[in-house]
């Protein structure tokens, strides 16, 4: 089995958002910075301004929630005919469906178009030890790291499509009836 090398990133894949106050837009600044790095699509984004990297990792997590929640209630509302009694059926697979299908319109609406769905929270102190964070005056940076997303995105808008479609056959059915 090959061993993994561990590389350090070169300069141009790294960008850092240094937490210099030099005047009262500061902030402004910082996410200027961060906003420069993102459409930059550079691999590795460390954020040491404590404020704004918080807001950016609280920004992704609900994203990555809205798209897990997409998944496993799509998921859901596909398997429960699999497991449950008829009478029961509709009260679960039905509100799972348009969760599912909810939640998955919300991330498009909302984050899909988004530079920052592309990068995850790194926590790992295996990978973030191979960074030169010792460079940082923070002692606490946010670390993102750019991930392809696009089977993500495709596994989460197919279940949601499919339970959707689920949810559209049973309604069809009770109409008819």
């Amino acid at each position: 089995m090959a061993e993994r090398v561990s590389v350090l990133p070169s300069p141009s894949d790294c960008a850092i958002i240094r937490e210099v106050y030099d005047g009262e837009n500061a902030h402004e600044h910082f996410e200027f910075q961060l906003e420069h790095a993102l459409e930059a699509e550079c691999q590795i984004i460390v954020i040491e301004p404590s404020r704004i990297g918080d807001e950016t990792a609280r920004w992704i997590t609900a994203g990555n929630c809205l798209h897990k929640t997409s998944v496993i209630a799509g998921v859901s509302c596909l398997v429960s005919p699999l497991m449950l009694p008829s009478r029961v059926l509709n009260y679960v697979s039905l509100p799972m469906g348009f969760f599912s299908v909810a939640c998955a319109s919300l991330y498009g609406v909302s984050w899909q178009f988004d530079p920052c769905c592309k990068y995850q929270v790194e926590y790992d102190t295996k990978k973030l030890s191979r960074l030169p964070l010792h460079t940082l005056t923070s002692t606490s940076p946010v670390v993102l790291v750019r991930h392809d997303d696009k089977y993500r995105k495709r596994l989460h808008n197919l279940v949601a499509v499919l339970a959707g479609v689920y949810c559209g056959v049973k309604i069809y059915q009770w109409w008819t009836q």
